[in-house]
């Protein structure tokens, strides 16, 4: 019971904080516009794209690897705009499990917001090819909630070592690229509109992949906490 009610009010503080000055939230907003905005210039250049075979591919891969650099812009600021002084006090009122599950959860509705967004303007610009809308928006998610999962705990690692942004990346490389490639796979059968049971597969070691990662995240955070 103590866990919960110190997430819960760390959660509380997290939305506060991001409510007052939107600093992830409209930094990766205007992310994903302008990069959907810049792509749709560029295909609109390409005479005939649209109506080409690749077209559904380039749209489903083009969208996830905006999403990709969209989840590593937010979520890298989750510990690394932490103050000394600020971690300190949390050491002393809150535990680590708390800590890190707020973050996690804070981070998960913050990707899923972005990445709905992202959908709705990405949907807006280019043309519609999704067989099976509500299955892809599922995966869409699906994929938010592992991207927060994973980055999250690669934040906090990053944050502590020193040279976050360097760090984040090199250790985020060999977590991610899976999670990339399953999301792809899952989403490409939902635009296609194949049979949903076809992803069930996929979509059970994406759910594997985060529950592995919060768990090892609460279990050794921890120690990472202590440090």
């Amino acid at each position: 019971m103590q866990l919960l009610s110190q997430t819960k009010h760390l959660l509380k503080k997290e939305i506060l904080l991001e409510w007052r000055s939107k600093y992830a939230f409209n930094g990766v907003l205007l992310y994903i516009v302008s990069t959907v905005f810049v792509c749709y210039i560029a295909f609109n250049l390409s005479a005939g794209f649209a109506q080409s075979q690749g077209y559904a591919v380039v749209w489903n891969a083009l969208f996830w690897i905006i999403m990709l650099f969209a989840a590593v812009n937010a979520m890298a600021k989750s510990f690394m705009q932490e103050s000394k002084s600020r971690l300190l006090y949390y050491y002393s009122i809150a535990s680590p499990q708390a800590i890190i599950l707020s973050k996690i959860i804070y981070n998960v509705l913050l990707m899923s917001l972005l990445s709905v967004l992202a959908l709705i303007v990405y949907m807006l610009f280019f043309t519609n090819t999704l067989g099976d809308a509500f299955f892809y928006f599922v995966v869409v998610l699906l994929g938010s909630i592992s991207f927060a999962t994973v980055f999250t705990m690669i934040s906090a690692i990053a944050a502590k070592a020193g040279n976050g942004g360097t760090l984040m990346a090199v250790l985020s490389f060999p977590v991610i690229i899976p999670v990339i490639l399953l999301l792809i796979r899952t989403s490409k059968i939902a635009m296609d509109g194949l049979e949903r049971s076809l992803s069930y597969g996929n979509i059970g070691i994406l759910c594997a992949i985060n529950v592995i990662v919060v768990a090892a995240s609460l279990i050794l955070f921890p120690y990472l906490w202590q440090d």
